[in-house]
């Protein structure tokens, strides 16, 4: 037995290291490539870090339904990890580790991803695959080497030249007919995490029963290693870059409605990608649509260390101070900011008084929700006979301002489990029910004007979806939350505010005095390592199998267990089981709860509202008020519950 293999059973025998991380450790060493790995483990081990082992090696990183997310640093790098270093201060070497985010799990992961869409396209061509990256560390090599080995086992690869925004990589997607696509990004996570997010050849991410057959294919590999085919057998490899962007641009424009408000628009917009990739698209279609648009010059610069902010997250103010005070020293009316893979879009912008207020992503949403109902039928898109046949789709834990929204207008709403891949399932049902002969050679080459009219005859037009984590969609040509398109949507928006001699918070304020003031809160516990995963999961436990039957005063009205209760949504389609509880309180508040698919968290949506007439000032006041006591109590019972 080597020196290493006798201190690690030694340390499974002290109760130091897990014995799922002893099992992981030599299965990394024997499939890995890396040159680093074992000198780190032994690094690791020798120095006594025993709990920095177990959050590397408690599990193998598993291939889910939103791909695989993780950590690319550790929070101990090794000397051997670090080596020479690389761009932007990171370390040579990502994080050894089978629950980490590198080489070994994202080989695992495109290789079952390749197996899966050979099986699925047969053996008449080659699959096609588009790769896309955000700045992440790491992010340009994981995508290198992915579109590499698809070359090296037969497909022909798309690799985007630098890094693109998430949304251009599902447009492009569906415009080349591609089979599948990845993105390498973890969204707004922290600096030390990446990861891995697949598509299907819709141009959303992947769904049942693509799902279980990815996953049973990754998850059936436990090495980094593998042997190419001969040359004559191997795909190319295409670079993506002026022309992609320029037919995405274009095809963004036709999310405008009313063109003319923004003719001569003199509205000044401060834009910050927050060192990621939005400017990238979002600035240049803001210029070009009339806006005069300044720049964060320190935020500009794509780095994966993400150094002027804690959190690259636009729904955090602190991310957009920079940009607020550029907005305060050239008299700015909007600031709008985007998470690292530009899926994500957060807005401040300036009432009536001068003040800057920041927005949610509910109040962004609800803002865009109400101008495009109302313009549809101000432009004739929609009528009495035609808006039976609309729709707009949002998630359960997104305000039910919305609905409300959709009701004054003869709207249908369809509320969906949480993630825009149950949105975007949404659009792929409401594409194949429009009848073969009608879509002509292929769906995708029709322009909007057509499948509008395509969806309002024989399907439900698409008018608007959202979440309340500040993700945004309008059209259907793409498949997943777009920040640049919502950027342009918005703009919109806010023309339309100027036209009628308003602001966009005052404009917002309108809508709560006709339909209520609606307010929502996300609050979440972080609990990070192989200790907090599993308290996460006792918690979320706990609250399905003792629900709450009462709290803060208010008798409990109504549960949805989602993970236990067959649930149906408003067209009738029953939900996936998804680990969510749903309460409702006799008093008008409600709250959801549930573990996060891709951060070390269990998040809790908290809801409150007032009825329409009174003060509008009274009723912020006292629905504040009431979620403030309803969080208190929650924090309190969900500690009562972890003892």
């Amino acid at each position: 037995m080597s020196e290493l293999a006798a201190l690690l059973d030694q340390a499974v025998s002290a109760g130091n290291l897990l014995e799922s991380s002893r099992k992981n450790i030599d299965l990394l060493l024997s499939g890995a490539a890396s040159p680093v790995a074992e000198a780190t483990v032994q690094e690791l081990a020798q120095g006594g870090e025993w709990q920095e082992l177990n959050d590397r090696f408690f599990k193998t990183l598993a291939f889910g339904t939103g791909g695989l997310r993780g950590r690319t640093i550790g929070r101990k790098v090794t000397s051997v990890e670090q080596g020479k270093g690389g761009p932007n201060d990171r370390p040579e070497h990502p994080c050894v580790g089978t629950a980490s985010m590198n080489f070994f799990n994202v080989s695992r992961a495109v290789r079952g991803l390749i197996a899966y869409v050979k099986a699925h396209v047969g053996s008449g061509r080659k699959p096609k695959l588009v790769f896309a990256h955000d700045t992440r560390h790491f992010s340009r090599d994981f995508a290198e080497f992915c579109a590499k080995t698809a070359s090296e086992l037969g497909c022909d690869a798309w690799l985007f030249e630098d890094a693109r925004s998430t949304p251009q990589l599902s447009f492009t997607i569906r415009e080349l007919r591609a089979d599948a696509g990845v993105v390498l990004t973890a969204s707004h996570n922290p600096s030390h995490d990446n990861g891995f997010k697949a598509y299907f050849t819709d141009g959303a991410q992947i769904v049942e029963p693509h799902a279980t057959g990815i996953i049973t294919e990754v998850n059936a590999i436990d090495s980094e290693k593998f042997d190419a085919l001969p040359e004559g057998e191997r795909g190319t490899v295409t670079i993506l870059g002026a022309e992609a962007d320029r037919r995405y641009m274009d095809r963004l424009r036709s999310l405008l409605m009313q063109p003319s408000l923004l003719e001569g628009s003199s509205t000044k917009v401060v834009f910050t990608n927050l060192h990621g990739t939005g400017g990238h698209i979002s600035v240049p279609m803001l210029r070009e649509l009339g806006f005069e648009v300044l720049t964060v010059p320190e935020q500009d610069v794509r780095d994966g260390r993400f150094p002027t902010v804690k959190s690259p997250n636009p729904e955090n103010a602190e991310a957009l101070e920079m940009g607020v005070a550029l907005a305060e020293k050239e008299a700015a009316e909007i600031v709008i900011g985007t998470d690292p893979d530009s899926d994500r879009m957060g807005v401040v912008a300036r009432d009536g008084s001068g003040t800057m207020r920041l927005l949610t992503g509910n109040q962004i949403g609800s803002l865009m929700a109400w101008y495009r109902c109302k313009a549809a039928f101000d432009i004739g898109w929609l009528n009495d006979t035609t808006r039976a046949r609309a729709v707009l789709v949002k998630t359960f834990v997104t305000t039910e301002l919305q609905s409300a929204i959709a009701a004054k207008f003869g709207i249908a709403v369809v509320n969906t489990l949480t993630g825009f891949k149950y949105i975007a399932s949404k659009l792929g049902k409401y594409e194949d029910a429009i009848p073969a002969d009608k879509k002509g050679v292929d769906y995708r080459d029709l322009d909007e004007d057509t499948t509008r009219k395509l969806r309002l005859e024989f399907s439900r037009f698409f008018l608007f979806g959202g979440e309340e984590s500040y993700g945004y969609l309008g059209c259907d040509f793409v498949r997943d939350k777009d920040a640049n398109g919502a950027t342009v949507m918005f703009a919109e928006v806010a023309a339309y505010a100027k036209s009628v001699g308003s602001t966009l918070p005052d404009l917002l304020d309108e809508i709560y005095s006709e339909f209520g003031y609606f307010l929502e809160q996300g609050k979440a516990m972080v609990m990070e390592g192989a200790d907090g995963a599993a308290k996460i999961q006792a918690l979320a436990k706990s609250y399905s199998e003792n629900p709450p039957i009462e709290i803060d005063g208010a008798k409990v009205e109504k549960v949805r267990d989602f993970a236990t209760q067959t649930i149906f949504d408003e067209e009738g389609d029953e939900l996936p089981k998804e680990g969510m509880l749903f309460v409702d309180l006799e008093d008008g508040r409600s709250f959801a709860v549930r573990p996060s698919g891709t951060e070390p968290k269990i998040k809790f949506y908290l809801f409150g509202r007032s009825q329409p007439g009174g003060e509008l000032a009274a009723a912020k006041a006292g629905v504040t008020e009431g979620l403030a006591q309803l969080w208190a109590a929650i924090e309190a019972d969900a500690q009562a519950r972890m003892g």
